[in-house]
């Protein structure tokens, strides 16, 4: 996984961290600190987040592709069955 923050938004994530140390931990970050910190959240702890996400895609697709056959079923061979005054009847899906 890959540097994937614009400077714009380390900028903004860096006064985030500042803030939040600020109002709980009554501790004040300088940018290098707040700066380091993200550095390490992103190298050490963002992966984790990074696979969940990977895994719940995979998981995601998986069951949409498993529902394929369901929901893009095409009925073949119905050509005499649309017509106006057939006598046979309307074929139905085969079931499972």
């Amino acid at each position: 996984m890959q540097d994937t923050i614009s400077p714009e938004q380390k900028t903004a994530i860096v006064a985030s961290l500042q803030r939040y140390f600020d109002e709980h931990f009554e501790h004040e970050l300088n940018d290098l600190q707040a700066a380091l910190l993200l550095d390490y959240i992103m190298k050490e702890i963002s992966p984790l987040a990074y696979n969940r996400g990977i895994e719940d895609a995979r998981q995601y697709f998986a069951a949409r592709a498993e529902d394929l056959p369901g929901i893009c079923f095409q009925e073949a061979l119905t050509y005499w069955e649309m017509k106006p005054g057939s006598a046979r009847t309307v074929r139905r899906k085969p079931g499972p």
